[in-house]
């Protein structure tokens, strides 16, 4: 791979100095277009040119519009023989921090355009941000897909020979415009687009170039474009196969920010009856557009009804209702989990019928680890414990991905990210935490039903359902090392209750060097027995909306092909 940047520039002489010197480290070439600015403006880009010798400066004679600039760029790098190109605007407002994640997931996905995912604070104009949710809708409605999350970020890595091959085919439009057509013909293509989410800052001093009329205008006219162009290709996009993710790990949280913070708005005006009545066609929206989540749900229910021909829930042949009340039962999760949280759920409304057993464990100074899954809502008893500072109890999360939800959560209440424990591997520093607090007497809450996107190669497989699915080995050998009680743990709504089923799975894991795959694989083939226990109980609480069964070897196996570089159909003269 080989990547330059492109910076386009039209009379920002405030910020773009700095910009280029926070961007002198990364030691990458740089395409700076200068938009036909003031002479005050292009005699400094001339001097920055004969500062940093990684500057190539290319002129318009005039303003010709972001767009524009951008497109000359982006062709220039490519007439180099530059494979990818990564576009930061020149006014400060992206935090450049986060190039070398962008960088990595281009390296992951050579064939994808990687774009920043915004994640306002406070001096986001307002009509700016809830003006950018129209355009989001008409990307949606043009592209047939959730998957452009957000169309107007300029802070991309853009793959060059499918670019060009873009520019080589359409005229795209030269002003604001061009962020947005651009991702949406892209698409049309058959390029993915990958979204990271990204910190944007609007400096108290920075100046905008947005033409108010002129632009919403332009911006209309191009909208009304794609939209016919999206019925001339209407078979090719319903017939259209998702995008396949690697890894669960790698699906990002679907919902915004601020479309999550407008339902827990709805909660504090009108309590959990108000953000249910709007939940609901959220909800719908989702499992309409959500392909990939819609065809795991749909699988794992037969798998149900196939081991359980006689179930309850699952009446009749499985069909897309089936999959709809999944979908609402996750729905309804979340809200329950605000509630607890918010401390409208009590103890008292929970049944809990061997919570002795772990509290004489407790009483007796000793931690325990709990050995949990993604079924039912664990997280409606962390909520009630936090409450009543009765038990500490310390959760490994990976919550990037539910980033938003958590964000949300913590405004309602500060304490909901109390203990978590964020972790990507489970390594001698996490064991050497964890331990520390098992000395302590509390609780640590590991969850053994996924394998992370680390742990690839790593893993048990154990009947679930008749068919053999992946497990990962961390949390056993974790356990081990701590070497304490183990409980499985189990939080499901039944017959309108939450009950909680606790069982005493091992007084430890820990064991000689001897023999430890044999105990590794049988603790694993233990855990997944009872998970299926439960799991067909209860099937509509499994919240695991990816392909569970899922062979390891064929994620390792896409990964290493996504890693390949990008050829291209370029011939050198």
């Amino acid at each position: 791979m080989r990547l330059a940047l492109v910076i386009p520039n039209y009379n920002h002489r405030q910020a773009i100095k700095l910009t280029l010197e926070n961007l002198a480290e990364l030691n990458l070439p740089c395409y700076l277009i200068n938009d036909g600015s003031d002479d005050e403006t292009r005699h400094l880009l001339v001097e920055l040119e004969q500062q940093y010798d990684w500057v190539t400066l290319i002129h318009h004679p005039f303003n010709r519009g972001k767009g524009a600039a951008v497109t000359t760029g982006l062709r220039a790098a490519f007439a180099d023989g530059y494979s990818h190109a990564l576009q930061v605007d020149a006014d400060g407002q992206h935090d450049l921090d986060d190039i070398p994640a962008m960088i990595a997931a281009a390296t992951q996905h050579p064939q994808a355009l990687i774009s920043g995912l915004p994640q306002y604070d406070e001096s986001v104009p307002k009509g700016r941000l809830y003006g950018r949710y129209i355009t989001h809708f008409w990307v949606w409605v043009e592209t047939l897909s959730l998957e452009i999350k957000d169309s107007m970020c300029g802070f991309r890595v853009y793959p060059l020979a499918a670019t060009e091959k873009l520019f080589m085919t359409h005229t795209l439009g030269e002003r604001m415009d061009f962020d947005i057509e651009i991702l949406v013909k892209l698409y049309w293509q058959g390029v993915q687009t990958i979204h990271l989410p990204t910190r944007v800052i609007y400096p108290e001093d920075g100046s905008s170039h947005f033409q108010g009329f002129k632009d919403n205008l332009r911006i209309s006219m191009m909208h009304t474009k794609l939209f016919f162009g999206m019925l001339k290709r209407l078979p090719t996009l319903l017939g259209r196969r998702p995008h396949q993710p690697q890894h669960w790990s790698s699906i990002g949280e679907r919902g915004s920010y601020w479309g999550i913070k407008l339902l827990a708005s709805s909660y504090k005006i009108g309590g959990h009856w108000l953000c249910r009545a709007i939940m609901y066609p959220v909800i719908c929206y989702f499992f309409l557009s959500g392909k990939n989540a819609r065809a795991a749900s749909l699988d794992f229910l037969r798998q149900v009804q196939k081991v359980e021909p006689n179930h309850p829930q699952l009446q009749g042949e499985i069909n897309w209702r089936h999959s709809l009340n999944h979908f609402l039962a996750f729905g309804n999760a979340a809200l329950d989990r605000i509630d607890a949280w918010c401390d409208r759920i009590q103890l008292s409304q929970v049944d809990f019928p061997d919570r002795e057993i772990l509290a004489s464990q407790l009483e007796q100074g000793n931690g325990a680890v709990l050995l949990v899954s993604h079924l039912g809502n664990l997280e409606l008893c962390r909520a009630i414990s936090i409450h009543q500072r009765k038990v500490k109890v310390n959760v490994m999360v990976l919550t990037q991905n539910a980033e938003n939800f958590n964000r949300v959560l913590k405004q309602l209440n500060p304490d909901s990210d109390l203990n978590l424990i964020q972790v990507t591997e489970l390594g001698p520093s996490t064991s050497m935490l964890l331990h520390e607090k098992i000395q302590q007497g509390e609780l640590v809450v590991i969850a053994g039903d996924r394998t992370s996107s680390n742990s690839e190669g790593r893993v048990v497989y154990a009947p679930f359902m008749d068919k053999p699915a992946p497990f990962p080995q961390g949390p056993f050998i974790l356990a081990g090392l701590l070497d304490c009680p183990v409980y499985l743990m189990f939080c499901l709504r039944e017959q309108g209750r939450y009950r909680v089923h606790l069982e005493h799975f091992a007084d430890t894991l820990k064991g000689p060097r001897a023999g430890r795959s044999e105990r590794l694989q049988q603790a694993i083939v233990s855990y997944s027995e009872r998970l299926e226990h439960y799991a067909k109980r209860e099937p509509l609480q499994w919240f695991n909306f990816f392909d569970f069964w899922r062979k390891d070897e064929e994620l390792q196996r896409e990964a290493t092909t996504s890693r390949r570089p990008q050829t291209s159909d370029r011939t050198d003269k």
